[in-house]
């Protein structure tokens, strides 16, 4: 009680003497200093929201113009574009008149400025709508898409530099392709994958659906693309994600692990310190606006919507669907250890706390041993199971005293921490140290993860880091850029204590000759004031409410002991010999998975491969379909001994081509699956059957996947220095007979496969799987070595 008691700000007692007043300065300070805080947040904001309403001109630039034309409009040399006279008179009738003639003059300016504003941000907006130069990045750049380099190039020297979202209110909004372009589409990528009778069939289907329904459904979704900011994005995340009443342990939940290749510290608070730490500094900059927008090419921007939910963020479940949840702010992190919740607060002052005093904070809870409270240790499986038992359970045991309190700071912190009681490293002698690794993140013991918190960081009892990441709120590469931040903040405070390797992937590791942690691997940095104490959450835990979690503790434990995970570390080569081929490293390892999955399955299927579509306001992802008729027709002559190895370099080049072709035709709005799941939601909303739209929306992705994106900070440069690219991370399997594949293209001569499945299902072995891609990488590699 020794925190709520230096809480109170002030008492009093009566005595024989009278009155007898204590006040807390201390106390009071901290409420002064928390509005302090409060109001520079507020005043912030407003700086940044004026900020980014007149991007690209500056504020300073903006002062300017209006001076000058003010200053040119007093001295009777411009000429006046509209007349204020009568409203001048009006208003500013009762000042004298030079005074009404300055003010008239400002008010003049100001007009000028205005309207100068709008032009210039429209014509950026203009410009940010044509795509065209998306299709000529490797061709022959066309005179359009040369002055459309010029005036977007010309933006740089006009801007100031732009705030994270500056760009927002610029960047188009999706449009709705047509029905019949879909079609078309969407018949071709089947082509290769049905029978000649199943293709007629589906063709029938289409039609059908494109002479009858589809032209309501069009019509609707085209007045909701006018009306919205974007038509696919809030379905997305409603349908796809928070209607599902399924765990979102393993099928919705993502996870990153370590930079594995770099000697960290191996002490667990230590590391758990500089990685908070880091990551507090990145929600610093992320609501400063101080992070820099990604720009495609370093010239176009993506959309930086999801960034707002990334921090103090969490999903809330509910009988027909969850909700998300996003505070303004919080001034604190959950902690989980050994069964036990703690509240840790990160500010203290009125000001940020130091690695040093986080490890500090962090070291106390390792040395507490007081034991759970009863239904505690597994308390978090709620999170891993089903959604209705947990919404029922939240409502029933959790609205209230204790456990309303505790839950209150679980959820309202800025993100989860696991400290584990388990060790976890890389061995590449050893890859079963990398899987055990990976499926601790993905799903740990299943009750040791709050895994409806935006992120948990999870920090492994040697030191080792990784995370897991609830999916509705965004897209891998958000998380991707706080984990690359978080991670460089990590290298960049590295100590020195082992050989530089001769080569990258030699099992000696190269580490950064940095000094952030002291000699025995501490945080740096002296301890002057003691920082809070951590608060140990208390709960009530009922033996109804144990029930629940002791069932949904069942549910988490089925699911995660059906997951087969097996981390790929291809080292043989990397994008270096892919570009050397002259193909796009992505099309060359898609390609591979077609080529390795059809050796593995005896069969072609529906592949899922990720894309984005942040080119577009609120944009987030597009399905591109890799199995395309040019990928099969490649596969096919690799197991056909008569074809010659020109002719596979040939399919494999027009197969390439045909890949790009469809990834930028989804990055451009011009893909095939989201439009149709939206027509499919309009038809349910109708209560409108549609044979064509309840094939295709539950037609099985068997192959999907992802890339991990990288270099998406300029702290690193993680090209030169591949050692400390994250190992990538992964996701769960989507079909019940399929993989998942995750991988990332560690510099030029690794990458890395995080590949999934489930161990129920006889057809499927995730290491059977890493075998027939490592083969079919190296068969590749023959073909284009020899050539």
């Amino acid at each position: 009680m020794a925190e709520a008691h230096s809480a109170v700000a002030f008492t009093f007692s009566i005595t024989s003497e009278g009155l007898d007043v204590n006040v807390n300065r201390d106390v009071f300070n901290l409420i002064f200093q928390s509005g302090v805080i409060a109001w520079k947040k507020r005043l912030g904001r407003l700086k940044n929201t004026f900020r980014i309403g007149i991007y690209p001109v500056t504020p300073l630039g903006l002062v300017t113009i209006i001076v000058t034309v003010a200053a040119l409009k007093f001295a009777g040399w411009v000429p006046p574009l509209i007349n204020f006279e009568p409203f001048f008179h009006f208003w500013l009738g009762i000042f004298h008149p030079k005074v009404s003639q300055v003010l008239e003059s400002l008010l003049y300016g100001m007009f000028i400025c205005t309207m100068m504003t709008i032009i210039l941000r429209s014509t950026l907006k203009l410009l940010f709508y044509y795509q065209q130069w998306i299709y000529e990045v490797r061709s022959i750049i066309t005179w359009k898409t040369k002055m459309w380099l010029v005036f977007i190039n010309a933006f740089k020297f006009i801007g100031h530099k732009p705030l994270l979202t500056s760009f927002q209110g610029l960047l188009p909004k999706l449009s709705v392709p047509t029905v019949e372009d879909t079609m078309r589409r969407y018949l071709c990528s089947v082509k290769p994958l049905l029978s000649k009778e199943d293709y007629k069939r589906m063709e029938g289907l289409a039609l059908e659906f494109q002479n009858g329904i589809a032209k309501k459904l069009q019509f609707n979704l085209v007045l909701k693309s006018w009306w919205a900011t974007n038509y696919v994005s809030d379905w997305w995340e409603e349908f796809v994600y928070l209607r599902g009443r399924s765990p979102i342990m393993v099928n919705s939940n993502f996870y990153g692990v370590d930079a594995v290749l770099l000697n960290h510290s191996d002490i667990q608070v230590a590391r758990a310190a500089n990685l908070i730490y880091g990551m507090l500094l990145y929600r610093r900059k992320l609501d400063r606006q101080e992070l820099n927008p990604i720009l495609l090419n370093k010239i176009i921007p993506l959309c930086s919507a999801q960034y707002e939910r990334q921090f103090n963020t969490t999903r809330i479940p509910g009988i027909e669907k969850d909700t998300l949840v996003h505070y303004k702010d919080s001034d604190h992190i959950a902690v989980y250890h050994k069964g036990r919740f703690f509240k840790v607060y990160i500010r203290y002052g009125g000001r940020l706390l130091q690695p040093c005093e986080i490890e500090v904070m962090l070291q106390k809870i390792v040395d507490d041993h007081t034991p759970p409270c009863k239904g505690e240790l597994q308390l978090a499986a709620l999170t891993a199971g089903d959604r209705v038992p947990w919404a029922k359970a939240r409502t029933e045991f959790f609205s209230k005293g204790k456990n309303k309190i505790a839950l209150d700071a679980i959820e309202k912190a800025a993100f989860f921490v696991t400290l584990d009681d388990e060790s976890h490293s890389y061995d590449m002698n050893n890859p079963s140290k990398l899987n055990e690794f990976s499926r601790s993140m993905l799903h740990g013991k299943g009750y040791d993860r709050w895994f409806d918190k935006s992120f948990t960081l999870i920090v492994c009892a040697n030191g080792m880091v990784g995370f897991n990441a609830e999916h509705s709120w965004a897209d891998a590469p958000i998380s991707g850029h706080l984990w690359e931040y978080g991670l460089s903040e990590d290298v960049l405070n590295l100590r020195s204590d082992a050989p530089i390797s001769s080569h990258l992937w030699e099992y000696a590791i190269h580490v950064s000759t940095r000094e952030g942690y002291t000699e025995d691997g501490h945080t740096r940095g002296t301890v002057t004031d003691p920082p809070p104490n951590p608060i140990k959450l208390e709960w009530d835990i009922s033996e109804a409410c144990h029930e629940v979690i002791k069932t949904s503790l069942g549910v988490a434990k089925a699911l995660l002991n059906d997951v087969d995970l097996y981390i790929l570390s291809h080292t043989a080569y990397g994008k270096g010999f892919m570009k050397s081929c002259k193909l796009s490293p992505d099309a060359y390892i898609q390609i591979a998975l077609q080529l390795a999955y059809f050796r593995d399955a005896g069969k072609f299927s529906l592949t899922y491969e990720s894309c984005m579509t942040r080119l577009f306001r609120e944009g987030r992802t597009e399905t591109v379909r890799s199995c395309t008729l040019e990928s099969t027709e490649f596969v096919q002559a690799m197991n056909d001994k008569n074809k010659t190895k020109k002719e596979c370099i040939k399919l494999m080049t027009k197969a390439a081509q045909v890949h790009q072709q469809l990834y930028r035709e989804a990055m451009t709005g011009c893909g095939i699956d989201r439009h149709l799941f939206c027509l499919y939601i309009l038809s349910k909303y109708f209560h409108l059957d549609s044979p064509f739209l309840n094939e295709v929306l539950n037609e099985p992705w068997r192959l999907s996947t992802s890339q991990t994106p990288y270099q998406q900070t300029d702290k690193l440069d993680l090209n030169k220095n591949p050692e400390y690219i994250s190992a990538g991370g992964g996701f769960g399997p989507v079909a019940d007979d399929g993989y998942g594949v995750s991988y990332i293209i560690a510099g030029e001569e690794v990458v890395f496969f995080h590949i999934s499945s489930k161990k129920s299902c006889p057809l499927t072995n995730s290491e059977r799987f890493s075998k027939n891609i490592a083969q079919s990488l190296k068969d590749i590699k023959d073909l284009f070595s020899e050539d």
